[in-house]
């Protein structure tokens, strides 16, 4: 079973407005709603790929009730921890009819002490061959440790654990020794004080830099210029993307996490793990929102 942890979840507004202008009244002609937070996005691409996954994390309010109804509708098993105070975050994605993207992203609800021990407790069930995904920002009220705290708590129970965030979040967990990490170029560049990385040798050196940190596989996404797989056994690959219209980013970098875990589950072999997370990541990129199992398979081929 993969279980992901959304510490901060959103239903995804995301709408098409032609010609946006900022200060003016905008109409618009396409609108979806969807469940979102990162940890979320993975466990929807993976149940698509036939994957048995439980979503977890904090909900609130009449919008928190919505997001896991709408889970649950959906097939995706939950178990999150219902706050009584706040409301779940509503982020608001603009694209206009030129391509461009906007962003607004809500701050979600504070998280209080027992919330966080009720979520801990649930942890507790995983046990060896379970696959822990933790991904995202943190919400109001926890600490920045957080996913230090998670990922000790399930140290020693043979549980795979995968961490997808930036900055000290993504640092602070590196002496967990995290089966997978997955940052961006930027996000990768910023962690050593660059810009974003575009030259191989120095995602390779960097990313040998958080393996000796920890990290026991590091899967870095690089947009429009593929991605780049350095996993345990001291092997290095780079994939390309296959020819395709972008119709929006969302999503993507979750994809391949969940396209590399299936992979990975279904062969236990990175390479075989990287071209699923790759076709994945590509078929999102590809399609209006996160793609199914049927597309990410018949992209598969391409790689």
């Amino acid at each position: 079973m993969v279980y992901t942890v959304t510490l901060n979840p959103a239903l995804d507004y995301e709408v098409l407005v032609d010609g946006f202008r900022a200060g003016s009244l905008n109409r618009t002609s396409r609108e979806h709603m969807h469940f979102g937070g990162k940890g979320v996005n993975v466990s929807t691409v993976l149940h698509s790929l036939g994957v048995d996954t439980t979503a977890l994390g904090f909900v609130a309010g009449f919008t928190g009730k919505a997001l896991e109804d709408g889970l649950k509708a959906g097939g995706i098993p939950t178990d999150f921890v219902c706050l009584e105070e706040g409301l779940t975050r509503v982020n608001v994605k603009i694209r206009s009819g030129g391509g461009g993207e906007t962003e607004i992203n809500s701050q979600g609800p504070a998280i209080p002490a027992p919330a966080l021990e009720a979520l801990l407790q649930k942890l507790d069930r995983l046990a060896g061959g379970d696959v822990l995904v933790l991904a995202g920002s943190l919400p109001a009220g926890l600490p920045g440790d957080v996913y230090q705290t998670i990922l000790n708590r399930v140290e020693g129970r043979g549980v795979l654990t995968v961490v997808d965030a930036a900055r000290d979040l993504l640092k602070g967990a590196l002496p967990c020794r995290p089966f997978l990490i997955k940052p961006n170029s930027a996000e990768l560049g910023e962690l050593f004080g660059k810009g974003p990385l575009t030259e191989e040798a120095e995602i390779l050196s960097c990313a040998r830099n958080l393996q000796a940190q920890g990290a026991r596989n590091i899967l870095v996404s690089l947009a429009g210029d593929g991605s780049l797989l350095l996993d345990e056994t001291g092997g290095a690959r780079r994939l390309g993307v296959p020819p395709g219209t972008v119709r929006h980013t969302v999503g993507a970098g979750d994809s391949m996490v969940a396209g590399f875990l299936a992979g990975w589950l279904e062969t236990r072999d990175y390479a075989a793990a990287h071209r699923m997370g790759a076709a994945a990541g590509s078929a999102t990129a590809f399609s209006d929102g996160l793609a199914s199992g049927e597309e990410i398979r018949k992209l598969l081929p391409a790689f």
